[in-house]
């Protein structure tokens, strides 16, 4: 009885930071799809995307005559700043206080597909005709360039219909987008260098 009845507690209840230590009744699985849990979360990414995203343009400015010559480090360069620039709006939509669900949803769902389209358009001009990239690492980059647009849709998606991870995928978007940046950071700072 006793097990049971902790196993309940901590199944069903969970910490509320706007609450200020009081415990709010929530299902453990809905903290999800409940933004106001997430604001830590996210008013840190919004930092560390703004800040990757200056470490891009930093890496153009500093081989901008080498990155405009070669329309392959052009689109890898709009793909990277796609990508942190999609990671940073959606931080930046999730923050909006008392937004409904549906709401967010619509504009994960909406910001996540133009990302998309645009990490893979750019990922393809800069990978397709490539000489310097083998098949490996093309691969690699595909992969990359996927799990950092997929998971935002799917994060809308699963908040307009209210299953699905909801805002979990969020944060698999964000790493994958931060690794796919820092990986195209590298290329246009110091690699292209060789």
């Amino acid at each position: 009885m006793e097990h049971e009845a902790r196993q309940r507690f901590e199944d069903w209840w969970i910490l509320r930071g706007e609450e200020a230590g009081r415990l709010a009744r929530i299902p453990a699985m809905q903290a999800a799809y409940n933004p106001g849990l997430w604001s830590t979360f996210f008013a840190a990414e919004v930092g560390a995307s703004a800040a990757l995203t200056g470490l891009i343009f930093v890496a153009v400015s500093i081989n901008l005559g080498q990155i405009v010559g070669q329309k392959l480090l052009v689109a890898r360069a709009a793909k990277a700043l796609a990508t942190l620039a999609g990671a940073l709006l959606t931080a930046t939509l999730c923050l909006v206080p008392a937004q409904a669900i549906s709401v967010l949803g619509t504009e994960l769902t909406v910001c996540g597909g133009m990302l998309w389209v645009a990490a893979t358009g750019s990922h393809r001009a800069a990978s397709r005709e490539n000489p310097y990239l083998t098949v490996r690492q093309k691969v690699l980059q595909s992969v990359l360039t996927q799990f950092s647009a997929i998971p935002f849709p799917a994060a809308g998606l699963s908040l307009l219909f209210g299953w699905g991870g909801g805002l979990y995928w969020v944060v698999a978007g964000t790493v994958f987008a931060f690794a796919a940046a820092l990986m195209d950071g590298w290329v246009l700072l110091i690699e292209i260098l060789r």
